[in-house]
This record gives structure tokens, sequence and C-alpha cells, in this order.
């Protein structure tokens, strides 16, 4: 039985809705294309007809959450013009990061696994990272432009580090030391 063109969409977007979720949480290795299917309500044999590969599938998926990062960020931007990397820090350096790695920032929850990685997808998340430094670049503080580059390169690491950190341990106390001070520490007004 075909499906028409808008129902074709439509699963494709709900296996990479859900497969957006699962590589989050369990990693790209950690999920099978049977997995994926299931959990979007598909036959496995109907993946086929919307991609060649999981390689494939992660490649789109990493692209879409990326890009959903890439606009969350502007927009908590946008919603605060007069303290834009204050409002960024409190959206991100959040127990919501910590505790949802389903719903949260790919770059916290893939970044290891890509490191490993080679090709498509690691050109991704590297050409991501830059836009997120070219972004934060136009709202840290510094005196010219390489300076305001390397701490934008030094609050993005921060960020990141502290949400990465914060999920490895099991004691909530000092994941919640590891949140408290990055993010007192990347405050601007706590910079001289």
């Amino acid at each position: 039985m075909r499906v028409s063109r808008e129902k074709f969409a439509e699963n494709r977007e709900k296996i990479l809705s859900v497969a957006g979720v699962l590589f989050r949480e369990n990693g790209f290795d950690g999920v099978g294309v049977a997995d994926i299917m299931k959990a979007a309500g598909l036959t496995h044999g109907g993946f086929y007809g919307h991609f060649s590969s999981k390689d494939e599938l992660a490649l789109e998926v990493s692209r879409k959450l990326i890009d959903r990062v890439e606009e969350r960020w502007k927009e908590h931007i946008a919603s605060s013009p007069d303290r834009p990397l204050e409002t960024l820090l409190d959206h991100y350096i959040h127990w919501r990061t910590v505790d949802d790695p389903g719903g949260s920032c790919v770059f916290a929850t893939l970044i290891q696994e890509v490191s490993r990685s080679r090709g498509a997808v690691r050109a991704v998340f590297s050409d991501g990272l830059s836009v997120l430094v070219d972004t934060l670049a136009d709202i840290v503080p510094g005196e010219s432009e390489e300076e305001r580059r390397a701490n934008a390169a030094t609050t993005l690491s921060s960020m990141m580090g502290a949400v990465i950190l914060a999920r490895a341990v099991e004691d909530r106390g000092l994941a919640e030391q590891f949140l408290v001070t990055m993010r007192r520490q990347l405050d601007p007004a706590n910079r001289t």
C-alpha cells in the first residue's frame, strides 16, 4: 500500500524527531533502526524508504538538532536585548538541561561520541559549534574582536562542560556545584 506524499513526509519527520530523542538519550550506537521505528510507530522495513542507512539518519538528525539549538539561542538572545548573555546562561546552565538529555542540547549529549567519529556528522558538529562561538562573540564582553572570540570559546566550553559534568555525577550536590559555580563565573556582572 502506497502512502500519500503528505503521509510520507509526516512519517519522515516522526522518524527524525524520535531518532533525535533516542540518539540524545542513548548515543548513536546505543539505539538501532528497529528501536527507532518501533518508537515512531512504524515498521522496520519502512525505514529504508526514507533513509539509505542509519548513518544518513544520524547526519540528518544532527543537522536538524543543531539548527534548533542555534534558533533557540538566537530567540533567547533576542528576547532580552539588555542582558542577552545572562538570559542565555540562565536557559542553558539549568537542571532541565541536565535532567532531560533527550530534549536538550545535542552538543552536551552527543559531543563525546562525535569526538570519536569521522566524516559528515563530525563536520556538521564542527560547523554548529563554530556558529555558536560566533553567536556568543556578539554578546560576550571584550575590547576587541579577538578578545570577544576568545571569551566566546571559553564561555561555550564552560557552559557545555558544566552540563556534561553535572550529568556525569551521581551526587546532586556536586552536580549543582558545577552548575552554580560556572553560572556565577560566566556572569558578566562578576567580571572586572
